[in-house]
């Protein structure tokens, strides 16, 4: 799945790294043998996408290429959300802004991969739950996951889960660990 969320985020980076290719890292992190893209974001606070925008060049859409002793930069000034929630079996966008506390402008404004049915949320993704909008912005008009989502636009609400894959088993909470 992170992949999934870290091609999307992808899709959005010509029009983000513009602006914040200048910026310095307000937080960084070397990677340790073993790391995984979610555990790297749960370990450090930081959301599934954000990793991956704030990584764009140095982290492939499949997450396969971490080189232990490489240092990623976790946010920007102004875009660090540090204030993160951990998918977890059963959680939908309706639990996880209630939990939080969180309205579904903010919540979306911070999670911009998430589609709007939230049929794409996975157990193990970190997502941003700050009260504020802290993570690059989605350009106006990208693809994420097929359907186009204008900057300002707020998907409605769904009861859609985070389920468990086949190939979860075992690791219920890490996605991708059957896969390494």
């Amino acid at each position: 799945m992170f992949s999934k969320t870290l091609a999307a985020a992808l899709l959005a980076v010509p029009f983000v790294a513009q602006s914040v290719a200048a910026a310095d890292c307000t937080r960084s992190y070397t990677i340790q043998a073993g790391d995984i893209c979610d555990t790297i974001s749960q370990k450090q606070n930081v959301s599934s996408y954000q990793l991956a925008v704030v990584n764009y060049g140095t982290i492939d859409s499949a997450c396969s290429n971490l080189t232990p002793g490489k240092t990623l930069c976790l946010g920007y000034p102004g875009e660090d959300c540090a204030t993160t929630y951990v998918v977890r079996k059963d959680d939908t966008c309706d639990s996880v802004m209630s939990g939080t506390g969180l309205n579904s402008t903010i919540f979306w404004a911070n999670n911009p991969q998430i589609d709007s049915a939230c049929s794409n949320m996975y157990i193990g993704q970190v997502l941003c739950t700050a009260t504020k909008v802290q993570v690059p912005p989605a350009p106006s008009g990208t693809s994420y996951f097929g359907a186009q989502i204008p900057a300002t636009a707020t998907p409605a609400q769904s009861s859609a889960t985070a389920t468990a894959t086949a190939t979860d088993e075992d690791d219920d909470d890490l996605p991708y660990c059957d896969e390494l």
